[in-house]
């Protein structure tokens, strides 16, 4: 079976917050706040054909988590 696509809202040492992949090496984007890096995880979930967003607190908590839909479905027929 398939893993899902994944990606983690956290706190950066600097203070920023990024999105991560688990697993990757670095961050697929850095945000200034914690709420630009949610819409930021979202749009690239929904690109990349949906997922399975989570968001963790300052202290590394999960707070949140959220099943992202695919957004650009390159296919214009229904089925």
């Amino acid at each position: 079976m398939k893993e899902p696509n994944r990606r983690v809202v956290q706190r950066r040492s600097d203070g920023g917050w990024e999105v991560r992949k688990p697993g990757a090496d670095r961050a697929s984007a850095v945000t200034s706040t914690q709420a630009k890096g949610i819409l930021r995880a979202r749009t690239i979930l929904g690109n990349d054909g949906g997922g399975e967003l989570q968001v963790r607190s300052l202290k590394g908590t999960i707070r949140a988590q959220d099943t992202i839909a695919p957004g650009a479905d390159p296919r214009s027929s229904k089925g």
